[in-house]
């Protein structure tokens, strides 16, 4: 078990420092974040009162429990720091167990008398110590903000069994599914629902007379961020929610052991969908099989931009009417876009979001290279009249064509919403400002393309790490207080916008240098690299 636990550590050192070191900071700056950007309590009780009026953006909100500045703030940063916390959690349990049997060495280490269920356990150890060392921190980092100590004792508390509870679903969805993606994905999507389903729980709970609490609807009791949130830190501080996350994670953990115990080495229980025997003829270019091995995620990235397109039109009008009553929001979006009219920084600031999913689902293709790569399915293609140039540059065609149909998406549902709009014009900022943050967006294809050429072993942790601060610095770096120029690092910070019906380029054309070079520079030292199938 020690030798099982060392080979762990060793492996993820470094992406587990990243993934903790950046939850640690998001905490330690949601303090300072709220009282530079809400510093009465007036203003943290007038946001409340309008984000309960709307359940839609009630959904992707925490829970109000109070106008106080610790309540605040957990009601600011919770959902993502538990969010975060289920990310790492789930990617961890399923890169040790499913990833390891796809890779062949769980096959080796079963040849041993360490038996067939060990690395299972020894994976649960590892990841519940992960989650326990970041909530310490957590914890720590909160009380050195000068926050309640007993309020961040349960914040820590609740960011720690949030991830526990999650790694026991990436272990289970690690026994049901046969490759390492599926059971990604199948963890992904269950995040997804249970944050909508929270949100809902949330959104259809009955407010307070003075509309700084609310009391949640029983739907919040289905999902593991609503028992984060139903601890309530600041307010009651009851950790007997947060324990149902501990016991959660640690059933599906046993039941996972368990059911690895009675299948078969590289089965999964919910049986694959049985192939064509001959591919079509379409599927018999480079291209095509890299569409075809990306489509799926693709689309399910091109649904989020749907939904932040006709979100970022259809809460223009009522963004207003919050900033309209409390001078601070409208300075906190202005910091976010610059732009002119609050209608225009509202697309803006949302947006900024579309371009984030678009970053996403271009590292995740190139990402993809990488695993057909240290699989040994590269070997296949190359094998054939296909050098290793275009084998990549296939990749950075999809990860552009990936990137359009997300933009097209959100532009799209962004026209929708402004049916009705009584101003037309306002969609000139919808397509300028998505084709903006498509540009970004194709910053973190190049940059991923770059690292999978010089350093391949780094490309998924590098290229997601890129992804991760660019948002921390031009998403939440305005939220949180933190100097303007550390913005400009951003490429969803610098692209495009529209400021009072004119178009501000900002820093597109150092953006479109940056992918020249990029791709350029990746193209050119692939010619040199040799296969690096070493997983």
């Amino acid at each position: 078990m020690g030798a099982l636990l060392r080979q762990r550590l060793r492996r993820d050192w470094l992406q587990l420092l990243l993934w903790i070191l950046a939850i640690v900071l998001l905490a330690f700056s949601g303090y300072a974040g709220v009282t530079q950007s809400y510093g009465t309590h007036a203003d943290r009780v007038e946001v409340l009162a309008a984000v309960m009026a709307n359940p839609v953006i009630m959904m992707f909100r925490g829970l109000p429990s109070g106008a106080s500045e610790g309540q605040f703030m957990a009601f600011e940063i919770l959902p993502w720091l538990t969010m975060l916390a289920a990310l790492m959690s789930t990617f961890l349990a399923v890169r040790h167990t499913r990833g390891d049997e796809e890779a062949g060495r769980s096959e080796l280490v079963a040849a041993t008398p360490t038996g067939r269920t060990r690395p299972t356990v020894a994976t649960i150890i590892h990841g519940a110590g992960a989650n326990v060392v970041l909530g310490v921190l957590v914890t720590l980092a909160l009380i050195a903000s000068k926050v309640d100590a007993q309020g961040s004792v349960v914040m820590g508390v609740v960011t720690g069994t949030t991830g526990i509870a999650f790694l026991g679903i990436g272990l289970m969805a690690a026994q049901l599914m046969r490759t390492s993606r599926g059971a990604n994905s199948l963890t992904v999507w269950i995040l997804v629902a249970t944050f909508l389903i929270n949100g809902i729980g949330n959104a259809a709970g009955t407010p307070s007379n003075d509309l700084t609490r609310i009391t949640s609807s029983w739907l919040v009791w289905l999902s593991p961020f609503g028992w984060a949130e139903q601890a309530r830190p600041y307010d009651t501080n009851d950790y007997r929610p947060a324990l149902l996350g501990l016991v959660f994670g640690l059933v599906l953990a046993i039941a996972a052991t368990a059911l690895q115990s009675i299948r078969d080495m590289g089965a999964g229980f919910i049986p694959e969908r049985r192939g064509r025997a001959h591919a079509r003829p379409a599927l018999g270019t480079p291209h095509a099989l890299v569409w075809r091995l990306t489509s799926g995620s693709i689309i399910g990235w091109a649904i989020g931009g749907a939904l932040t397109g006709i979100l970022a039109t259809t809460l223009s009008g009522l963004a207003g009417q919050i900033s309209g009553q409390n001078p601070a929001v409208e300075q906190i979006l202005n910091k976010i876009a610059k732009a002119g009219s609050l209608d225009e920084t509202v697309v803006t600031v949302f947006f900024t979001m579309l371009g984030i999913l678009a970053a996403c689902a271009a590292v995740q293709t190139i990402a993809r290279a990488r695993q057909e790569e240290a699989h040994g399915t590269a070997e296949n293609v190359l094998a054939r009249p296909v050098d290793r140039v275009r084998w990549l540059a296939d990749y950075l065609l999809v990860a552009l064509f990936a990137i359009l149909i997300i933009v097209a998406a959100a532009v799209a549902t962004g026209w929708l919403g402004l049916a009705g709009h009584p101003k037309s014009d306002l969609f000139k900022v919808v397509a300028i400002v998505g084709l903006g943050q498509g540009v970004a967006a194709l910053v973190f294809a190049v940059l991923a393309a770059v690292v999978f050429v010089l350093l391949p072993r780094a490309t998924i942790p590098v290229a997601w790490g890129l992804v991760f601060l660019a948002t921390v610095f031009g998403l939440f770096g305005p939220l949180f207080g933190l100097p303007e120029w550390t913005t400009k690092f951003s490429p969803f910070a610098v692209s495009p916008i529209v400021s009072n019906g004119n178009v501000d380029i900002q820093g597109l054309w150092w953006l479109i240098l940056i992918i020249a070079a990029g791709a350029a520079a990746s193209l050119l030292l692939m010619r040199r690299r040799e296969l690096a199938s070493d997983g």
